[in-house]
Protein backbone atom coordinates (compact mmCIF):
# COMPACT_ATOMS: atom_id res chain seq x y z
CA UNK A 1 0.00 0.00 0.00
CA UNK A 2 1.67 3.64 -0.83
CA UNK A 3 2.08 5.74 2.01
CA UNK A 4 0.13 8.66 2.99
CA UNK A 5 0.45 12.14 1.42
CA UNK A 6 -0.29 15.77 2.95
CA UNK A 7 -2.91 15.90 -0.04
CA UNK A 8 -4.43 12.45 0.82
CA UNK A 9 -4.47 13.57 4.69
CA UNK A 10 -6.16 16.88 3.74
CA UNK A 11 -8.89 16.14 1.82
CA UNK A 12 -10.09 12.96 3.81
CA UNK A 13 -13.47 13.50 4.23
CA UNK A 14 -16.64 12.09 6.23
CA UNK A 15 -18.39 9.63 4.66
CA UNK A 16 -20.49 8.28 7.86
CA UNK A 17 -18.67 5.74 8.72
CA UNK A 18 -15.21 6.09 10.10
CA UNK A 19 -12.73 4.53 8.20
CA UNK A 20 -8.67 4.89 8.31
CA UNK A 21 -6.24 5.97 5.72
CA UNK A 22 -2.32 3.82 6.26
CA UNK A 23 0.62 5.30 5.86
CA UNK A 24 2.56 2.03 6.84
CA UNK A 25 4.49 1.13 9.77
CA UNK A 26 1.64 0.37 11.63
CA UNK A 27 0.66 4.28 11.79
CA UNK A 28 -2.73 5.46 9.99
CA UNK A 29 -4.88 7.81 9.86
CA UNK A 30 -8.53 7.25 11.85
CA UNK A 31 -11.30 9.17 9.71
CA UNK A 32 -14.41 9.69 12.17
CA UNK A 33 -17.38 9.07 10.86
CA UNK A 34 -18.21 13.00 11.21
CA UNK A 35 -14.95 13.77 9.58
CA UNK A 36 -12.48 14.41 12.57
CA UNK A 37 -8.54 13.00 11.83
CA UNK A 38 -6.32 11.69 13.81
CA UNK A 39 -3.26 10.00 13.70
CA UNK A 40 -3.04 6.24 15.27
CA UNK A 41 -0.59 3.46 15.72
CA UNK A 42 -1.22 -0.15 16.15
CA UNK A 43 0.98 -1.86 18.42
CA UNK A 44 1.49 -5.84 20.00
CA UNK A 45 3.16 -5.23 24.23
CA UNK A 46 2.39 -7.54 27.15
CA UNK A 47 -0.01 -10.78 26.60
CA UNK A 48 -3.42 -11.48 27.21
CA UNK A 49 -5.17 -13.58 29.34
CA UNK A 50 -5.05 -16.30 26.61
CA UNK A 51 -1.02 -15.99 26.64
CA UNK A 52 -1.10 -14.37 23.04
CA UNK A 53 0.23 -10.86 21.89
CA UNK A 54 -1.79 -7.98 23.54
CA UNK A 55 -3.13 -6.12 20.31
CA UNK A 56 -3.16 -2.12 21.37
CA UNK A 57 -3.36 1.05 19.67
CA UNK A 58 -2.05 4.34 20.76
CA UNK A 59 -3.18 7.81 19.67
CA UNK A 60 -0.80 10.01 18.99
CA UNK A 61 -2.57 13.03 18.04
CA UNK A 62 -4.90 15.13 16.15
CA UNK A 63 -4.51 16.17 12.62
CA UNK A 64 -3.42 19.24 11.45
CA UNK A 65 -2.12 19.95 14.42
CA UNK A 66 0.09 16.83 14.02
CA UNK A 67 1.35 16.96 10.55
CA UNK A 68 2.67 14.05 8.76
CA UNK A 69 5.92 14.51 9.25
CA UNK A 70 5.59 14.55 12.66
CA UNK A 71 3.68 11.62 12.99
CA UNK A 72 5.93 9.29 11.04
CA UNK A 73 8.78 10.67 13.63
CA UNK A 74 6.34 9.65 16.59
CA UNK A 75 5.41 6.60 15.54
CA UNK A 76 9.35 5.78 15.35
CA UNK A 77 9.93 7.11 18.59
CA UNK A 78 7.10 4.78 19.96
CA UNK A 79 9.00 1.74 17.94
CA UNK A 80 12.25 2.24 19.80
CA UNK A 81 10.67 2.61 22.97
CA UNK A 82 8.86 -0.65 22.23
CA UNK A 83 12.21 -2.53 21.32
CA UNK A 84 13.62 -1.32 24.58
CA UNK A 85 10.72 -3.12 26.52
CA UNK A 86 8.63 0.22 27.29
CA UNK A 87 5.28 0.40 26.48
CA UNK A 88 4.64 3.98 24.75
CA UNK A 89 2.90 7.16 26.05
CA UNK A 90 1.46 9.93 23.76
CA UNK A 91 3.65 12.44 26.29
CA UNK A 92 6.84 10.17 25.68
CA UNK A 93 6.59 10.60 21.53
CA UNK A 94 7.53 14.27 21.46
CA UNK A 95 10.42 16.48 22.26
CA UNK A 96 9.44 18.95 24.77
CA UNK A 97 10.83 22.49 24.48
CA UNK A 98 12.18 24.34 27.28
CA UNK A 99 9.18 26.11 29.73
CA UNK A 100 8.29 29.36 28.45
CA UNK A 101 10.06 31.96 30.44
CA UNK A 102 7.86 34.24 32.45
CA UNK A 103 8.84 37.75 31.72
CA UNK A 104 6.59 39.96 33.78
CA UNK A 105 8.23 41.89 36.01
CA UNK A 106 8.57 41.12 40.19
CA UNK A 107 7.52 43.12 42.82
CA UNK A 108 11.06 43.39 43.68
CA UNK A 109 11.85 44.60 39.71
CA UNK A 110 8.90 47.42 40.28
CA UNK A 111 10.33 47.99 43.71
CA UNK A 112 13.62 48.63 42.52
CA UNK A 113 12.89 51.37 40.22
CA UNK A 114 10.19 53.23 43.06
CA UNK A 115 13.22 53.01 45.24
CA UNK A 116 15.96 54.75 42.58
CA UNK A 117 12.77 57.11 41.62
CA UNK A 118 12.57 58.48 45.17
CA UNK A 119 15.75 58.57 46.90
CA UNK A 120 16.89 61.65 44.92
CA UNK A 121 14.35 63.58 46.98
CA UNK A 122 15.41 61.72 50.26
CA UNK A 123 18.52 61.67 52.56
CA UNK A 124 21.21 58.82 52.14
CA UNK A 125 20.22 57.76 55.50
CA UNK A 126 16.54 57.36 55.12
CA UNK A 127 17.07 56.26 51.49
CA UNK A 128 18.88 53.51 52.74
CA UNK A 129 16.59 52.68 55.79
CA UNK A 130 13.52 51.99 53.12
CA UNK A 131 15.73 49.99 51.27
CA UNK A 132 16.58 47.96 53.78
CA UNK A 133 12.66 47.52 55.35
CA UNK A 134 12.19 46.80 51.87
CA UNK A 135 14.73 43.59 51.68
CA UNK A 136 13.85 42.36 54.75
CA UNK A 137 10.78 42.61 54.97
CA UNK A 138 9.04 42.38 51.53
CA UNK A 139 11.08 41.13 48.95
CA UNK A 140 12.36 38.35 51.07
CA UNK A 141 8.98 37.22 50.78
CA UNK A 142 7.56 38.20 47.89
CA UNK A 143 9.75 39.67 45.35
CA UNK A 144 10.76 37.38 43.04
CA UNK A 145 6.80 37.06 42.53
CA UNK A 146 4.80 39.02 39.56
CA UNK A 147 3.49 41.71 40.35
CA UNK A 148 0.36 41.43 38.67
CA UNK A 149 -0.06 37.59 40.46
CA UNK A 150 -0.05 39.71 44.31
CA UNK A 151 -2.88 39.27 46.08
CA UNK A 152 -4.27 41.02 49.28
CA UNK A 153 -4.27 38.34 51.51
CA UNK A 154 -0.44 37.74 50.10
CA UNK A 155 0.48 41.36 51.54
CA UNK A 156 -2.16 41.07 54.63
CA UNK A 157 0.16 37.76 55.55
CA UNK A 158 3.08 39.54 55.03
CA UNK A 159 2.10 42.64 57.16
CA UNK A 160 0.57 40.79 59.84
CA UNK A 161 4.01 38.69 60.14
CA UNK A 162 5.42 42.13 61.20
CA UNK A 163 2.91 43.37 63.28
CA UNK A 164 2.53 39.80 65.45
CA UNK A 165 6.44 40.47 66.52
CA UNK A 166 5.46 44.33 67.84
CA UNK A 167 6.26 46.26 65.16
CA UNK A 168 2.94 47.83 64.27
CA UNK A 169 4.41 51.14 63.16
CA UNK A 170 6.85 48.96 60.67
CA UNK A 171 3.84 47.08 59.79
CA UNK A 172 1.73 50.08 58.63
CA UNK A 173 4.86 51.92 57.40
CA UNK A 174 5.77 48.73 55.52
CA UNK A 175 2.21 49.23 53.96
CA UNK A 176 2.28 52.16 52.82
CA UNK A 177 5.93 51.72 51.15
CA UNK A 178 4.11 48.06 49.08
CA UNK A 179 0.89 50.39 48.80
CA UNK A 180 3.27 53.11 46.56
CA UNK A 181 5.25 50.31 44.54
CA UNK A 182 1.04 49.10 43.37
CA UNK A 183 0.79 52.78 42.34
CA UNK A 184 4.33 53.18 40.61
CA UNK A 185 3.20 50.14 38.30
CA UNK A 186 -0.28 50.89 37.69
CA UNK A 187 1.24 54.74 36.51
CA UNK A 188 3.66 53.15 34.44
CA UNK A 189 1.69 50.31 32.75
CA UNK A 190 2.39 47.28 34.49
CA UNK A 191 0.12 46.84 37.41
CA UNK A 192 -3.82 47.06 37.47
CA UNK A 193 -4.91 46.82 41.11
CA UNK A 194 -3.38 48.11 44.47
CA UNK A 195 -4.06 45.18 46.93
CA UNK A 196 -2.58 46.90 49.59
CA UNK A 197 -4.30 50.27 49.55
CA UNK A 198 -7.28 49.24 52.27
CA UNK A 199 -5.45 46.58 54.53
CA UNK A 200 -4.70 49.15 57.29
CA UNK A 201 -7.71 48.61 58.98
CA UNK A 202 -6.97 44.67 58.70
CA UNK A 203 -3.43 45.45 61.25
CA UNK A 204 -3.44 46.15 64.58
CA UNK A 205 -4.40 50.04 65.24
CA UNK A 206 -0.87 52.39 65.81
CA UNK A 207 -0.69 52.56 69.63
CA UNK A 208 -1.60 56.02 70.72
CA UNK A 209 1.13 57.99 72.22
CA UNK A 210 0.45 58.87 76.14
CA UNK A 211 -0.08 62.52 76.69
CA UNK A 212 3.45 63.83 78.53
CA UNK A 213 2.59 65.85 81.54
CA UNK A 214 2.78 69.53 80.93
CA UNK A 215 2.45 72.57 82.84
CA UNK A 216 -0.15 74.96 80.12
CA UNK A 217 -0.53 78.08 83.09
CA UNK A 218 2.19 80.60 82.19
CA UNK A 219 2.53 82.17 85.71
CA UNK A 220 2.86 78.53 86.86
CA UNK A 221 5.48 78.09 84.23
CA UNK A 222 7.10 80.62 85.11
CA UNK A 223 7.81 80.18 88.18
CA UNK A 224 8.71 76.19 87.02
CA UNK A 225 11.80 78.20 85.30
CA UNK A 226 12.45 80.39 88.43
CA UNK A 227 12.62 77.48 90.60
CA UNK A 228 15.02 75.47 88.18
CA UNK A 229 17.31 78.21 87.68
CA UNK A 230 17.54 77.96 91.76
CA UNK A 231 18.65 74.34 91.60
CA UNK A 232 22.49 73.65 92.14
CA UNK A 233 23.23 72.09 88.63
CA UNK A 234 25.65 73.19 85.69
CA UNK A 235 25.16 76.11 84.01
CA UNK A 236 24.71 74.34 80.50
CA UNK A 237 21.78 72.71 81.81
CA UNK A 238 19.99 75.85 83.04
CA UNK A 239 20.60 77.23 79.66
CA UNK A 240 19.49 74.33 77.60
CA UNK A 241 16.29 74.31 79.91
CA UNK A 242 15.34 78.10 78.97
CA UNK A 243 16.30 77.50 75.42
CA UNK A 244 13.53 74.42 74.70
CA UNK A 245 11.24 76.35 77.05
CA UNK A 246 12.09 79.28 74.29
CA UNK A 247 12.00 77.24 71.20
CA UNK A 248 9.22 74.64 71.75
CA UNK A 249 11.64 72.04 70.05
CA UNK A 250 11.40 68.34 70.84
CA UNK A 251 14.18 67.05 73.75
CA UNK A 252 15.89 65.02 70.98
CA UNK A 253 16.32 68.65 68.89
CA UNK A 254 18.12 70.42 71.43
CA UNK A 255 20.41 67.47 72.73
CA UNK A 256 21.80 66.88 69.16
CA UNK A 257 21.83 71.15 68.53
CA UNK A 258 24.86 71.72 66.23
CA UNK A 259 26.55 75.15 66.02
CA UNK A 260 26.97 74.89 62.33
CA UNK A 261 22.67 74.72 62.45
CA UNK A 262 22.76 78.29 64.00
CA UNK A 263 22.04 81.24 61.20
CA UNK A 264 22.41 85.04 61.67
CA UNK A 265 23.11 85.02 65.10
CA UNK A 266 24.67 88.66 64.10
CA UNK A 267 21.63 90.17 61.93
CA UNK A 268 18.24 90.93 62.43
CA UNK A 269 16.71 87.33 61.65
CA UNK A 270 18.82 84.55 63.45
CA UNK A 271 17.41 81.17 62.74
CA UNK A 272 18.39 77.24 63.68
CA UNK A 273 17.75 75.21 60.69
CA UNK A 274 16.97 71.55 62.02
CA UNK A 275 18.01 69.46 59.21
CA UNK A 276 15.42 67.13 58.35
CA UNK A 277 16.67 63.98 59.63
CA UNK A 278 16.91 64.93 62.93
CA UNK A 279 13.65 65.29 63.11
CA UNK A 280 10.36 63.34 64.66
CA UNK A 281 8.09 62.07 61.80
CA UNK A 282 7.61 59.13 60.03
CA UNK A 283 10.66 58.54 57.45
CA UNK A 284 9.84 60.30 54.68
CA UNK A 285 9.45 63.32 56.40
CA UNK A 286 13.24 62.45 57.29
CA UNK A 287 14.11 62.26 53.93
CA UNK A 288 12.50 65.40 52.57
CA UNK A 289 15.24 67.29 50.81
CA UNK A 290 13.52 70.46 52.13
CA UNK A 291 12.22 68.93 55.30
CA UNK A 292 14.22 70.79 57.69
CA UNK A 293 12.31 72.70 60.45
CA UNK A 294 13.15 76.69 60.81
CA UNK A 295 12.68 78.07 64.10
CA UNK A 296 12.97 81.66 64.33
CA UNK A 297 14.98 83.07 67.45
CA UNK A 298 13.95 85.75 69.59
CA UNK A 299 16.51 88.01 71.21
CA UNK A 300 16.30 86.03 74.56
CA UNK A 301 17.11 82.46 72.55
CA UNK A 302 19.99 84.05 70.92
CA UNK A 303 21.55 85.46 74.13
CA UNK A 304 21.68 81.76 75.45
CA UNK A 305 23.40 80.69 72.12
CA UNK A 306 25.62 83.29 72.89
CA UNK A 307 26.12 82.40 76.62
CA UNK A 308 26.99 79.24 74.91
CA UNK A 309 30.04 80.41 73.08
CA UNK A 310 32.34 80.75 75.56
CA UNK A 311 31.98 77.20 77.04
CA UNK A 312 31.38 74.75 73.66
CA UNK A 313 31.70 77.33 70.88
CA UNK A 314 34.70 75.39 69.30
CA UNK A 315 33.20 72.03 69.69
CA UNK A 316 30.31 70.50 67.06
CA UNK A 317 27.53 70.23 69.76
CA UNK A 318 26.03 73.13 71.41
CA UNK A 319 25.34 70.85 74.25
CA UNK A 320 27.26 67.96 74.88
CA UNK A 321 27.46 65.99 77.78
CA UNK A 322 29.98 67.01 80.72
CA UNK A 323 32.12 64.16 80.23
CA UNK A 324 32.36 63.18 76.56
CA UNK A 325 32.56 66.25 74.72
CA UNK A 326 31.66 65.10 71.05
CA UNK A 327 28.53 62.75 72.76
CA UNK A 328 24.89 64.93 72.87
CA UNK A 329 23.51 65.49 76.51
CA UNK A 330 21.82 62.86 78.00
CA UNK A 331 17.82 62.73 77.35
CA UNK A 332 17.52 62.40 81.48
CA UNK A 333 19.80 65.04 81.97
CA UNK A 334 17.07 67.90 81.72
CA UNK A 335 14.23 66.09 83.52
CA UNK A 336 16.61 65.21 86.38
CA UNK A 337 16.81 69.11 86.65
CA UNK A 338 12.77 69.22 86.71
CA UNK A 339 12.31 66.44 89.30
CA UNK A 340 14.53 68.20 91.36
CA UNK A 341 12.95 71.45 91.17
CA UNK A 342 9.62 69.20 92.63
CA UNK A 343 8.30 68.53 89.02
CA UNK A 344 7.70 65.23 89.00
CA UNK A 345 5.30 63.93 86.97
CA UNK A 346 3.74 67.71 86.54
CA UNK A 347 6.00 69.01 83.81
CA UNK A 348 8.47 66.81 81.45
CA UNK A 349 10.95 68.21 79.14
CA UNK A 350 8.54 67.88 76.53
CA UNK A 351 5.89 69.42 78.08
CA UNK A 352 7.06 72.49 76.91
CA UNK A 353 5.46 72.10 73.33
CA UNK A 354 2.08 71.78 74.98
CA UNK A 355 2.81 74.96 77.15
CA UNK A 356 3.73 77.04 73.81
CA UNK A 357 0.77 75.30 71.49
CA UNK A 358 -1.37 75.79 74.53
CA UNK A 359 -1.04 79.28 75.58
CA UNK A 360 0.14 80.73 72.56
CA UNK A 361 -3.03 79.63 70.83
CA UNK A 362 -5.29 80.77 73.87
CA UNK A 363 -3.70 84.47 73.33
CA UNK A 364 -3.89 84.20 69.45
CA UNK A 365 -7.67 83.43 69.65
CA UNK A 366 -8.82 86.09 72.02
CA UNK A 367 -6.73 88.62 70.45
CA UNK A 368 -8.77 87.45 67.11
CA UNK A 369 -12.03 87.69 68.91
CA UNK A 370 -11.08 91.24 70.30
CA UNK A 371 -10.27 92.76 67.24
CA UNK A 372 -13.55 91.76 65.66
CA UNK A 373 -13.32 88.22 63.35
CA UNK A 374 -14.92 85.46 64.10
CA UNK A 375 -14.25 81.74 63.02
CA UNK A 376 -10.77 80.46 64.08
CA UNK A 377 -7.45 82.41 63.93
CA UNK A 378 -5.11 82.04 61.14
CA UNK A 379 -2.43 81.83 63.60
CA UNK A 380 -2.82 78.52 65.16
CA UNK A 381 -2.01 77.05 61.40
CA UNK A 382 1.20 79.25 62.45
CA UNK A 383 1.64 77.56 65.87
CA UNK A 384 1.45 74.70 64.51
CA UNK A 385 4.13 74.97 61.62
CA UNK A 386 6.36 76.49 64.74
CA UNK A 387 6.20 72.48 66.25
CA UNK A 388 7.25 71.02 63.06
CA UNK A 389 3.34 69.87 61.95
CA UNK A 390 1.76 69.80 59.23
CA UNK A 391 -1.69 71.17 59.41
CA UNK A 392 -5.00 68.89 58.50
CA UNK A 393 -5.65 69.08 54.91
CA UNK A 394 -2.52 69.93 53.61
CA UNK A 395 -0.67 67.75 50.89
CA UNK A 396 2.44 66.49 51.54
CA UNK A 397 3.93 68.61 48.63
CA UNK A 398 2.80 71.66 50.03
CA UNK A 399 3.48 71.01 53.25
CA UNK A 400 7.41 71.13 52.27
CA UNK A 401 6.86 74.40 50.98
CA UNK A 402 5.02 76.04 53.93
CA UNK A 403 7.58 74.46 56.32
CA UNK A 404 9.43 77.89 55.18
CA UNK A 405 6.28 80.02 54.63
CA UNK A 406 4.90 83.22 57.52
CA UNK A 407 8.58 83.01 58.69
CA UNK A 408 7.40 86.97 59.31
CA UNK A 409 4.49 85.97 61.61
CA UNK A 410 6.42 83.01 62.82
CA UNK A 411 9.68 85.23 64.47
CA UNK A 412 6.79 87.82 65.89
CA UNK A 413 4.99 84.83 67.76
CA UNK A 414 8.18 83.59 68.81
CA UNK A 415 9.37 86.95 70.39
CA UNK A 416 6.11 87.18 71.49
CA UNK A 417 6.45 84.07 73.42
CA UNK A 418 10.04 84.80 74.85
CA UNK A 419 8.53 88.32 75.87
CA UNK A 420 5.89 86.63 78.59
CA UNK A 421 7.65 83.47 79.29
CA UNK A 422 11.03 85.29 80.51
CA UNK A 423 9.39 89.02 81.40
CA UNK A 424 11.37 90.30 84.30
CA UNK A 425 13.54 87.89 84.56
CA UNK A 426 17.34 88.01 84.79
CA UNK A 427 19.43 87.33 81.86
CA UNK A 428 21.25 83.90 81.14
CA UNK A 429 24.40 83.55 82.76
CA UNK A 430 27.73 81.48 82.75
CA UNK A 431 30.35 81.58 85.32
CA UNK A 432 33.81 81.43 83.30
CA UNK A 433 35.20 79.62 86.12
CA UNK A 434 32.82 76.39 86.11
CA UNK A 435 34.68 73.65 86.21
CA UNK A 436 33.65 70.93 83.46
CA UNK A 437 34.81 67.49 83.66
CA UNK A 438 35.92 66.61 80.22
CA UNK A 439 36.96 62.88 79.99
CA UNK A 440 38.99 63.01 77.53
CA UNK A 441 41.87 65.13 76.06
CA UNK A 442 43.29 65.46 72.49
CA UNK A 443 41.60 66.61 69.42
CA UNK A 444 38.52 68.64 70.19
CA UNK A 445 38.57 68.82 73.86
CA UNK A 446 37.58 73.02 74.77
CA UNK A 447 40.73 75.24 75.74
CA UNK A 448 40.03 76.10 79.18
Amino acid sequence: MAALTDAKARNARGTGKPYKLSDGGQLYLHVSAAGGRSWRMNYQFGRNAQGKPSQKTLTIGGYPAISLKDAREARDVAKTLLAKGTEPKPDDLFQRGAPIEDTRPSFADIGGEWHDLQKGRWSKVHAQDVLDNLRNEVFSIIGHMPIADITAPTVLKLLQKIAGRGAVETAHRTRQRISAIFVYAIATGRGLADPAASLSIALPKKPKAKPQPAITKLDDLRQLLICCEAERCRAPTKLALRLIALTAVRPNELHSARWSEFEGLDGPEPLWRIPAHRMKGDMDRKGEVEGDHLVPLAPQAVAIIRAMLPLTGDLTLVFPTDRHPHKPMSENTLRALLIRAGYYQRHVPHGFRSAFSTIMNERVERQWRENGHSGASPDRAIIDLMLAHIPQGTSESEGAYNRAAYMPRRRELACEWADILLADMWPPQIHIGEPIRWAATGPGRPGR
